[in-house]
């Protein structure tokens, strides 16, 4: 029979484990929702050097028609800020970790102009996000329009 004095180094081992992991799970989750509220202020203000540093190499969006659009067409709309965005904010989000790999699903709210056109309207959304040398990084996107 071990002695429960022998013991006790191992359960704190243990102990510190399982709390470290808690906290680094609820760190990523306030890391995420930030960098995508970054998202979508880059989207309204025509911030493309923020979309550039925080979507990846293989980004993919398919968007609510069902077309596929790449990284670089996506950083061009956000620096041309066509269409342009008055609002483009996500809620509703529930985020799902995989180690370094992580899915945010959510609705985003837009409102704006597209050429001379007022636009307004929800989309259901899910992101899928890979950690890339320490930092979170959008690798695809798809989004689906809501009724009203």
């Amino acid at each position: 029979m071990v002695p429960i004095r022998s013991l006790w180094p191992c359960l704190l081992v243990v102990g510190a484990v399982g709390h470290a992991t808690a906290r680094d799970d609820a760190a990523d989750t306030r890391e995420l929702l930030r960098v995508e509220a970054e998202l979508c202020r880059a989207f309204e203000r025509g911030d493309a050097a923020t979309a550039r540093r925080d979507l990846d190499d293989t980004f993919t969006l398919t968007d609510s028609h069902g077309s596929v659009t790449g990284r670089a067409q996506n950083i061009d709309e956000i620096a041309r800020r066509e269409p342009r965005y008055e609002v483009f904010r996500n809620h509703e989000q529930k985020v799902r970790l995989y180690g370094d790999a992580a899915i945010v699903t959510g609705i985003t709210t837009v409102k704006g102009t597209s050429g001379t056109d007022a636009f307004a309207a929800d989309f259901q959304y899910t992101d899928t996000w890979v950690r890339r040398d320490g930092h979170w990084k959008l690798a695809a996107s798809h989004a689906s329009r809501l009724q009203k």
